[in-house]
């Protein structure tokens, strides 16, 4: 099954741009400019990677581009601390130095945590909501970094009576689109999971024809699928889009309808194995020893076993056939989603 997920577009939501010309500062505002300025540069790669794991590849396939964001924050870092200080004050210089620290430790610590819960997120859905959680943190991290920054900004500008005027940029508005669209989507993606994760423990458990497996994970999976069908309708659309919730409420109705098919399913098992026991007590006799009874007993037990494998031949076929149709709706979903309202950059060639 192939989920979607945008694995560090959250950092989106927090980056500054900064970029600074080795010139002298005329003027106060003129020193705030080249702090506040966007590296244009760095905005490409930063928005090519997240493009590129929202739309379907994992971060280590494109952890190369990770190390380009971290070297141009490195680099930026290094410009801002050369420069002076503005007539003594070293506060709005140092705090933005600061803040690219952290957003560097942010990158190699906590998402180098993330980066590896990726690898285990869909062994188990307490893995998977570890790694969401791990996101969550760093992304708090980040906000409380991002409000110091501002309101070092603030007290800068008011300090040397710069009137600060509030324009959300183009930049600003992407990473909200961003952050909320993660924010839906982890939301969902979870409810499904749940269920989903459940599911598979259930087929194993057929696989191996382990009636009591079977029976306890049935039961998990049709109680996971009716707290997640209860918890959609809690949950609001995304820019008045539901597709995602309906996608998954279709996987949903699927796995409850699926556990009401498994009794049969468990049935041919335990019909099986009797027949089994009839056949082998059956060819244990000598045939002048075969009673007409016991004949009519076995051509019985051949009708009813093979009225049961086409039961159940024909049940398995109709729940693969519903459960491809839910997940490749889920996927598709899923895809066109993130297509239709991820902010999309491509690389930048240098």
């Amino acid at each position: 099954m192939k989920w979607t997920k945008t694995l560090t577009s959250f950092f989106l939501f927090f980056l500054i741009l900064i970029n600074h010309s080795q010139g002298q500062y005329e003027n106060a505002n003129q020193y705030m400019e080249y702090i506040g300025k966007q590296n244009e540069n760095l905005t490409a790669i930063y928005l090519s990677y997240v493009s590129a794991v929202s739309h379907g590849k994992s971060a280590r396939k494109v952890e190369k581009r990770r190390q380009e964001v971290l070297n141009a924050i490195n680099d930026t870092r290094f410009n801002i601390q050369g420069m002076p200080p503005w007539k003594g004050d070293r506060s709005y210089r140092d705090s933005t130095v600061a803040y690219l620290k952290l957003l560097n430790i942010v990158f190699n610590e906590d998402y180098g945590k993330i980066l590896n819960l990726e690898d285990i997120a869909e062994q188990s859905y307490d893995a998977m909501e570890a790694y969401m959680l791990a996101q969550q943190k760093a992304q708090e991290k980040m906000q409380q970094a991002i409000d110091q920054q501002n309101q070092a900004e603030k007290d800068f500008a008011a300090k040397n009576n710069i009137n600060l005027i509030e324009n959300e940029s183009e930049l600003a508005k992407k990473s909200k689109i961003a952050h909320e669209l993660n924010k839906h989507y982890d939301e969902v993606y979870l409810v499904f999971f749940k269920a989903y994760k459940q599911e598979g423990y259930l087929m194993e458990a057929l696989a191996n024809r382990n009636i009591n497996a079977i029976e306890q994970n049935k039961n998990s999976m049709e109680k996971f699928a009716e707290e997640g069908l209860q918890k959609l309708k809690n949950i609001k659309a995304f820019n008045n889009d539901p597709s995602m919730i309906n996608a998954c409420r279709q996987a949903l109705v699927f796995y409850k309808m699926e556990a009401s098919q498994i009794q049969g399913m468990t049935d041919y098992f335990l019909k099986e194995e009797n027949f089994g026991k009839l056949k082998k007590n059956f060819e244990s006799k000598p045939s002048s020893k075969r009673t007409q009874q016991d004949l009519d007993q076995y051509n019985r037990a051949v009708a009813d076993i093979n009225d049961a494998v086409n039961s159940y031949n024909a049940t398995n076929k109709e729940l693969n056939k519903q459960r491809s149709a839910a997940l490749d709706e889920w996927n598709k979903t899923v895809n066109r989603f993130m297509d239709d309202y991820m902010p999309v950059q491509k690389k930048v060639s240098k």
